[in-house]
């Protein structure tokens, strides 16, 4: 009976760090998740202001560089 009962109560320690592991990786993972979601929008955001920048500009008339007319 008592072999069961430590075999049972090494199996909750292990489980306790397994889940605090997770636990920890969870919170890291979330993290990167938000410092990419932040870099996206910043990101979104230039994007949006060279559109913009482009609208106002007008078209450009220009011949590429390989052009020799």
């Amino acid at each position: 009976m008592d072999d069961r009962i430590e075999r049972l109560e090494s199996l909750i320690a292990l489980q306790d760090r397994t889940m605090e592991k997770l636990s920890d990786q969870l919170f890291d993972q979330q993290k990167q998740i938000d410092d990419l979601t932040r870099l996206v929008e910043r990101l979104a955001r230039k994007v949006r202001a060279m559109d913009e920048e482009m609208e106002h500009a007008g078209p450009v008339d220009v011949p590429p560089p390989h052009y020799n007319g």
